[in-house]
């Protein structure tokens, strides 16, 4: 439960190893989340991140196992978190994979795995969480999308076309649950310096993990239901989607 101030205390994060997600953390143990829940694939590989969560000020910090394939498992996953740890006020959908384009563009296979994990994942595991939260009465989901989703662009669009997918069904999951007690806050970075782009060019307006995290946190203080970083992508991307097609295809991205 939030405390008298309306900060956030328990924070479950899928998607544990994310950069994103980890600098949004030591933001929020600044200022007095004490439980924090991370899962990942390979929950031991969390081990320092859990340390230094606790050196910084939490008081329960624990790593889990969460496969954002494992569709089947998604439901009992939620519940034993829950069980667990009772309310949790913020929930942050952090995991996804950038995918190879030349591949995905050759190899259904390839394909069809960002669609899994970007998408059909995040909407699985999303699922429960909501009737969790609906249950509680309150609580704030948080989806990392991206401005890759706004239009697709033939760099990027297999990961492009699952991020939109997901960004639209976040946008949707927010209107229901108007009224509910559960707001859901969609995350819009550009090209952010993390472990997932480590030797890609760095985009225009690139940005990095933690000054996503100080904008997830004013969103979060704000109330807001979108968030881009920086914040002039929202007039970029707001342009870009009016280009003509033509037009649209001949510039360089």
């Amino acid at each position: 439960m939030q405390d008298a101030l309306g900060s956030v205390q328990s924070v479950l994060v899928l998607g544990g190893g994310s950069d994103i997600a980890m600098s949004t953390l030591r933001e929020l143990v600044k200022r007095r989340a004490r439980t924090i829940v991370l899962a990942a694939r390979d929950p031991e590989s969390l081990a320092g991140s859990v340390e230094e969560l606790r050196s910084l000020g939490a008081t329960t910090v624990e790593a889990v196992a969460f496969d954002a394939h494992d569709t089947a498992a998604h439901t009992a996953f939620v519940d034993d978190v829950f069980a667990r740890v009772g309310d949790i006020d913020l929930v942050l959908v952090a995991f996804g994979v950038l995918g190879d384009q030349e591949q995905a563009e050759v190899d259904s296979a390839a394909a069809v795995d960002i669609a899994a994990v970007n998408y059909v994942g995040a909407i699985s595991v999303t699922v429960p969480v909501a009737n969790k939260l609906k249950a509680q009465g309150h609580g704030t989901i948080v989806a990392l999308s991206s401005v890759a989703g706004e239009r697709a662009r033939r760099s990027n669009f297999v990961y492009g076309s699952s991020k939109a997918g997901m960004d639209a069904y976040y946008q949707g999951l927010g209107d229901s649950l108007v009224g509910t007690g559960v707001k859901v806050m969609i995350v819009r970075p550009g090209f952010v310096h993390t472990k997932m782009t480590e030797g890609m060019e760095a985009a225009p307006l690139s940005t990095t993990p933690e000054a996503v995290a100080q904008a997830i946190v004013k969103g979060l203080q704000r109330g807001s239901e979108q968030v881009w970083v920086p914040g002039t992508m929202r007039f970029v991307m707001s342009a870009l989607r009016h280009v003509p097609r033509p037009v649209f295809r001949k510039l360089p991205i």
